[in-house]
């Protein structure tokens, strides 16, 4: 099969014949469709998440059909439609495990990390962290659902009922949740990059009833707020836009580092929180809620063989919503 072939920090991925995968008893094989990039994708590229498998195929929003499957696979069909998130194995026996805390799991590994992802014909997955998905999007659209939404789902769920709240950075995750958000009858408020006026007229389009860079002061104080994009310096500043008893989520994987702030500025009883990962109840409350939103999803598309120039846009913000893989089946 071909596959983009990661091998090390601040090397381009490879395009690459290599062996397609075997399920083993519990896995499923995945004809990929289509494969979401991700922010997480540019951390693990360039080094900011340690130990990555090498080489290693990237990809953690994967869509595709089951086109074979293990000896105890029961929860799948052959030709059944299913989409695999970045939570891919935990050993259910620890502490967290037990207490419906499995993204905590010190074993746990990763779709796209330790194990081989999306940015390929074919993937294997386990099929616990396999889920149906919803019908009404196509492929291409339904990919930004597996990480982007699901974390974003779950940080909008631990940011409590915020009657106004702030989302910093307006990419894929911001553009799915504003639309739950709205749905929930929430205001939004969106903070973009200083003087983006494309990521503000797309932030408005989506609803939001304010707009402005992630330097400025918001008419009203917030509820709670939302930071997508992995700039520390964003916590304070967040910190100081919301009222007091206000929720501050952190919703990325990495985050470059927080500056010190006054102690002022947390003081009254405003709370900063961060997300890790997501649980397979954050899918199973967030894929059925999709279609009943609706959310649509945007996206761009590019052949496998472009998963660099994906990777590169996604870096320099030249993309609205999510870019989108789509691998070169006949």
């Amino acid at each position: 099969m071909q596959a983009m072939l990661f091998t090390g920090p601040d090397r381009p991925l490879s395009l690459a014949e290599t062996a397609q995968p075997r399920p083993d008893e519990n896995q499923v094989l995945i004809r990929v469709s289509a494969c979401a990039v991700c922010r997480t994708d540019l951390h693990i590229l360039d080094g900011e998440l340690p130990k990555p498998k090498l080489p290693l195929i990237l990809g953690h929003e994967i869509v595709g059909v089951v086109a074979a499957k293990g000896a105890r696979v029961d929860r799948f069909s052959v030709g059944e439609r299913v989409g695999v998130p970045w939570l891919g194995w935990t050993c259910g026996a620890c502490d967290f495990c037990r207490s419906e805390r499995e993204n905590l799991c010190d074993q746990a590994r990763f779709t796209g990390y330790q194990i081989d992802g999306g940015f390929a014909e074919f993937a294997v997955a386990d099929q616990r962290f396999c889920f149906t998905l919803p019908v009404g999007l196509s492929d291409v659209d339904t990919t930004p659902l597996l990480c982007a939404g699901l974390i974003g789902y779950r940080s909008l769920r631990l940011a409590g009922a915020a009657k106004r709240l702030g989302l910093y950075g307006f990419g894929a995750a911001a553009h799915i949740i504003a639309q739950v958000a709205r749905y929930q009858g929430q205001e939004i408020y969106a903070f973009t990059r200083p003087g983006d006026a494309n990521a503000e007229r797309f932030a408005r389009d989506l609803g939001a009833s304010w707009t402005g860079g992630s330097d400025a002061t918001p008419p009203a104080p917030l509820d709670a707020a939302l930071i997508f994009a992995p700039v520390g310096a964003l916590v304070p500043a967040a910190l100081r836009a919301v009222a007091k008893g206000g929720t501050v989520v952190c919703a990325g994987i990495h985050m470059s580092d927080i500056p010190s702030f006054p102690y002022s500025d947390l003081w009254g009883e405003r709370t900063v929180r961060s997300v890790a990962n997501l649980t397979r109840r954050d899918a199973e409350e967030f894929l059925p809620l999709a279609p009943r939103i609706p959310i649509k999803t945007r996206t761009t598309t590019y052949p496998l063989a472009k998963a660099n120039e994906a990777l590169d846009d996604l870096r320099h913000g030249r993309i609205e919503g999510a870019a989108v893989l789509v691998p070169p089946h006949p």
